[in-house]
Formats: structure tokens, C-alpha cells, sequence
């Protein structure tokens, strides 16, 4: 049986007050990383803190989920499984796991969820990890809505957790080793150098240059807006929004985009709802666009599309927002319809495609839509030659838009039903939630006296018992009974805090921790078993084995293995950006058959600074794999060297 049609919004949290904001903007559960062993080692907490976000987070009956997800050797699996344990006395709901060793560990009775590192693109995968206690799956981003619905219909109870928006890795995740080899850093533990963020010279295997230093294997950002509904229907349970490094601004306005989104499909669809409680106050108008981003793509939801990488720049230019006029050697006029603002950051392509950028020290609107910009940088052209009448700016910085979301922005809050009526000589008040949590209160026996004026006294009544204030709820349901006996207001008001008090008691009283689920059948290990698999420890090696798996390799990092092996395999082509895809272009050929010598799909060579690799093409597949080598003189750092096979 699939498990009920609760939507979750997953939102990254770099620490706790940003997965606090991810909360009240709208968020079901938030992900963050503990004191080691997650997948951005700059984004490590404190137990203190993941317990203030655990608290806060189960107030909305949200989740909280840890990531342990780097591979670990030997000595370190005892370390991680300690911060298993106090991740889940700490509260955390779930643990995000990459390495197998952790599931063959004495671990608490918490829930696991399988991270993105585990590379799951087939549902015999997702299926795999289903049966070895996996309840919830996180898909590879690369994946169609039909291969989403498959997964789904493999799964007998197991959620999908799918990337809705944020970076994009170029390489199916857990199966890039470019860092390591070239600087060892390792994306397996954490350390990711982002080599695909840099330019790349690309070149025929007999020395013919086809591109000079462009950003090749730069993705735009993911943004499935469109697309919400359709993942729904495909399978999709979680949404998992990247960005456990980014702002609190950041966090802000994409959860509350999402949420607003979302909500609009639960509004029309009576067999959906949402994981959490609550609704999200939203003191401004989400934007996406405004918040970091490379340029949108849906990546492969719906099939290749042209439009994926950004050859251009790996960084934020911002949003449009008009072209040069005039530029002097103090100022420059812009024709725009947005406002703009002193500190804004502005930014433009030069005529070499490279993004250059500068800072508004004053701006002016001389008349409508047209505005006179002082810049910090002067004399203008000296600093910004290339700076003419006709060139196109952006903005990768709204000073008001930042500014704005520095302050409190959101509110959160959750449904109550309230009766009020009077028993004898008492009065009494019951809050109620539509989980089944119930608080009541009564006053101390009164003298009760009828309302002179009836209909003002049950107004008055009503207004108060409203005054929740600064708790969480909210009345959104009301009864009175009062038989026309009139009631004191600082009665009422004492007895609202008081059941306010007592049903945020009762809630957190009744609060489930999710259930850490059960290895059902034992399934074969349906992946490759050489180093792909990112063995690192005893441990792993032996589960592998109990699931008829044989490992011929241990992990890259170990640094046995130097032979030239794939460091990157993509569902981003090289060919098919450039225009060179044999597929793309076989109505060309068939018009001109000495054309099939230019689309064949050859190997290229990609170059950037000391590192070289050797781009091959699988147009079955429709997959490109980087080759190369780890360097020999990689630091392995605190890996353990010690043989493990």
C-alpha cells in the first residue's frame, strides 16, 4: 500500500535561525548538516542548535533531517554513528545517508532517507533501497517524469523526494571524481572544488579548437515551477529545494515561492495535502528571479532541451533591467522600468561574453522610466571601457529587495477551533487542532451577572478569544455559548493564554516521531561494484556482499586506483550544446550525407588550466563521460590509506 498523499517542502538550512525562517515561510521539513560527515563541510552545527531548530520545527509538526552523507572510512564510522545517536536525541527525524556501512551499524531507531550521493536513475535502484530500509528516495536530478512514474510504481511504501530548484550538479551525483583527481578534494566527503564551474577550452582529438575558454559544463539553475503538478502526478512526494550554503534571503523567498505554488495545487486537488500545520503569513511577493540563480532550466523533467548550460559565466548576473543610454565620465543613464536603487549591483556582458559588474553609489530618476546612476567606480570608462549607449544591464543586487527580507518577513500559523460557553458559575474555553489535540480551561466559580448589552458582549467575547498574539495558532473556527452572561475581558484574554499554553503542550505531548522502516526482502545490489560503488569501509563491503554484490574496488579515495577512469558521466552533452549531436542533426545529414563526418561522435578534449580530460560519447544512452586520472600528486588528506580489500 502507498503511504497518504502528503506533500513535503523541503527546504536547505545552513543553520538553525535559517531553518527557522524556512519554517515560518512555509517549509514541511528542513535539512541540515550536523558536526561532520554532511555533504557540505562549510555548513556544519552544533547539537545545541539542531535541537533550538528540532523544537521550533515540531511546533508546526515540520521535520528536521540530518545529513550524514559523505563516505567515511573505518575509524570515522564510529564517529558517525555516535552523531547518528545524538542526532536522534536530539530530535532530528531522519538521517540523509550516503555510505552502507552506516545501515550495517548500531544506529537508533530513526529513520533513513536516501541522499542524492547514492545516484539513483533506475527504479530497481530506488526499489534496492526501499528493501534495505530506505523511506524516502531521493531521485537523480537528471530524471524524466516517465522515469520518476516508474520509480514510483516500484516503490511499495517508500516516498520520492525529487529537486525542485537550486545548482545543478553537471555530473549524476556520488559518481563525480573530478575534484578528487585534480585537487583532492573529494565531492564524496564533502569538499566539492566545482570544477565544472570553471572554463574550458574544447578541442578535437586532432587538435582543432571549437570552443576557447567558455563555461561547457556550467548548468543554469534548476526551477521545476512548471512542472509541480506533473511530478506530483509522477510519483513525487518530497520537494527538495538545494541550498544548504545559501542566506537566509535566499531561503526566504524560494521556500515561499514554492509555497505559494504548491498551495495552489492542494487548493483544486481534495486527495492531496500537506505534511505540516499551518499557514505561512508572507509579508512580500515571492521572487525567484531576484534570488541567486544562473538562469533557469527544468533540466531533463520533460526531455533535452538547447537550453541548459550558460557558457557565458558561472555567476549570477541578475535579472534585465534595461540598456545604457548615455554614459559620461561620473555617471550612466539607463532606460528602465524597474526602480532603482542606491547599492544596487548592476552588471553586463563585454564583448568577449565576460561578466563584469559594478556597484550604483547613487541613483536618480530624471523622468520616467529614465535614471541617471552615479557609480563607485570612476572615471567610468577607464574602470568600464566597454561601457556604451545599447549595452544590456542586469541586476544581481536589489538593495530594497535585500533590505526588505533582512527584516521579519513571515509568520506562521496554525487553525484552532475554539468553544466558549459558561457551566454553572463558571466559564469555559476549549482550543482544538484537527489532529485530535484538545485544551480546556475553566475560571474560578464567579458571581455571573447577564450583559446589559447582549450582542456587544458576545462581540467583545469574539475579539478577545482572537487575541492570539504571539503564540501559534490562530482561531479560524468559533463557538459561543455564553446564555447572555457577561464576561470580563481580562477573564477571557487569562483564559485564551492559558489554553494557548496548554494545547501547544498537548501538541508536542502528541507528537510522532517518524518510524525507522524495515529491510523487507534481500534484493541484489543492481549497480556497478568496481570503485563507483565509493566503498570506504569494512562495513559497506560486507553489506554489499549480503546483497550478492562482490567489490572489486574500494573507493577512488583510497587512492588505489590510478588508471584513467571516468571522473564525471553526464546527461549534459558537450556535442549536443555545441550543435554537434549526430541525433539533433540527422535530417541535415540525410540532406547532405557528407555531413555525417562532422556529427559523428568522436571523442573531444576539454582543457582547463592543468587539467585535461577526455570527453566520450554513449548516444544510446545519450550520456557523456569525462576520463582522466587521479593526480599523483593529490593530497589524500585524513583518508585512511590502510587496504580495505
Amino acid at each position: 500500500m502507498k503511504e497518504s498523499q502528503a506533500l513535503e517542502l523541503l527546504a536547505p538550512a545552513k543553520n538553525a535561525d535559517v531553518g527557522i525562517e524556512a519554517i515560518l515561510h512555509g517549509a514541511d521539513a528542513v535539512y541540515i548538516g550536523g558536526p561532520g560527515f554532511g555533504a557540505r563541510v562549510e555548513a556544519a552545527n552544533a547539537f545545541a542548535d539542531i535541537k533550538r531548530l528540532t523544537d521550533f520545527a515540531h511546533r508546526f509538526n515540520a521535520r528536521v533531517y540530518m545529513t550524514l552523507n559523505t563516505i567515511v572510512n573505518d575509524e570515522e564510522l564510529k564517529d558517525a554513528v555516535r552523531l547518528a545517536w545524538l542526532a536522534y536525541e536530539n530530535g532530528v527525524d531522519a538521517l540523509i545517508v550516503q555510505d552502507m556501512g552506516i545501515l550495517d551499524s548500531d544506529l537508533p531507531p530513526i529513520q533513513l532517507h536516501a541522499s542524492t550521493q547514492c545516484d539513483v536513475r533506475t527504479a530497481a535502484k530506488a526499489r534496492f533501497l526501499e528493501s534495505v530500509g530506505f523511506s524516502q528516495v531521493v531521485l537523480a536530478r537528471e530524471m524524466s517524469l516517465e522515469q520518476i512514474r516508474e520509480s514510483y510504481e516500484a516503490l511499495q511504501s517508500a516516498r520520492i523526494e525529487f529537486f525542485i530548484h537550486g545548482a545543478l550538479c553537471v555530473s549524476y551525483s556520488g559518481q563525480c571524481y573530478a575534484s578528487f583527481a585534480a585537487t583532492g578534494r573529494s565531492a564524496n566527503r564533502g569538499a566539492c572544488a566545482q570544477l565544472c564551474r570553471l572554463p574550458y577550452s574544447v578541442y578535437t582529438e586532432d587538435g582543432q579548437e571549437l570552443i576557447h575558454e567558455r563555461h561547457v559544463l556550467s548548468l543554469k539553475d534548476n526551477n521545476q515551477t512548471e512542472n509541480l503538478e506533473a511530478l506530483i502526478d509522477a510519483g513525487v512526494r518530497s520537494f527538495k529545494i538545494e541550498g544548504r550554503l545559501k542566506d537566509a534571503a535566499y531561503v526566504k523567498n524560494i521556500t515561499a515561492h514554492y509555497r505559494q505554488m504548491i498551495d495552489k495545487i492542494l487548493e483544486k486537488r481534495a486527495d492531496l495535502h500537506r505534511s505540516s500545520d499551518g499557514r505561512s503569513l508572507i509579508d512580500f511577493t515571492p521572487a525567484p528571479q531576484k534570488s541567486f540563480n544562473r538562469g533557469f532550466t527544468d533540466y531533463f523533467t520533460r526531455g533535452r532541451h538547447h537550453d541548459m548550460a550558460v557558457f557565458e559565466t558561472p555567476k549570477n548576473a541578475g535579472e534585465r533591467i534595461g540598456k545604457i543610454l548615455k554614459v559620461t565620465a561620473e555617471a550612466i543613464e539607463v532606460r528602465s522600468s524597474e526602480a532603482l536603487h542606491n547599492a544596487d549591483g548592476l552588471t553586463y556582458l563585454t564583448r568577449e561574453k565576460t561578466l563584469m559588474g559594478f556597484a550604483v553609489n547613487r541613483a536618480e530618476e530624471v523622468e520616467p522610466g529614465r535614471w541617471r546612476l552615479t557609480l563607485r567606480e570612476r572615471p567610468i570608462l577607464k574602470k568600464h571601457p566597454q561601457l556604451a549607449p545599447g549595452t544590456i544591464l542586469y541586476r544581481n543586487r536589489d538593495q530594497a529587495w535585500e533590505e526588505a527580507l533582512s527584516k521579519p518577513t513571515a509568520k506562521r500559523l496554525i487553525g484552532v477551533q475554539a468553544k466558549w460557553s459558561v457551566n454553572e458559575r463558571r466559564f469555559s474555553l476549549t482550543l482544538s487542532d484537527h489532529r485530535g489535540n484538545s485544551a480546556t480551561v475553566y475560571s474560578e466559580e464567579l458571581a455571573l451577572q447577564k450583559a446589559s448589552q447582549i450582542e456587544k458582549n458576545k462581540l467583545n467575547i469574539e475579539k478577545n478569544l482572537r487575541k492570539t498574539g504571539d503564540t501559534d495558532f490562530e482561531i479560524t473556527a468559533l463557538e459561543i455559548d455564553d446564555d447572555g452572561i457577561f464576561a470580563p475581558a481580562s477573564i477571557v484574554n487569562h483564559m485564551r493564554r492559558e489554553a494557548c499554553v496548554m494545547l501547544a503542550e498537548e501538541r508536542q505531548k502528541h507528537f510522532k516521531r517518524l518510524e525507522r522502516a524495515q529491510s523487507t526482502e534481500r534484493l541484489p545490489y543492481p549497480d556497478a561494484v568496481d570503485f563507483r560503488a565509493n566503498v570506504l569501509n569494512e562495513k559497506a563491503i560486507h553489506f554489499y556482499e549480503r546483497h550478492y554484490a562482490h567489490i572489486t574496488e574500494a573507493a577512488l579515495e583510497t587512492g588505489s586506483v590510478r588508471r584513467e577512469v571516468p571522473l564525471m558521466v553526464t546527461k549534459h552533452c558537450v556535442r549536443y550544446a555545441l550543435g554537434l549531436c549526430l541525433k539533433d542533426n540527422i535530417e541535415k545529414i540525410k540532406a547532405d550525407p557528407t555531413l555525417k563526418e562532422k556529427f559523428r561522435p568522436d571523442p573531444l578534449i576539454l582543457k582547463s588550466g592543468p587539467n585535461t580530460y577526455r570527453a566520450t560519447f554513449d548516444c544510446k544512452k545519450c550520456e557523456m563521460t569525462l576520463l582522466g586520472k587521479v593526480k599523483s600528486d593529490v593530497s589524500l588528506g585524513k583518508i585512511n590509506l590502510k587496504k580495505i580489500l
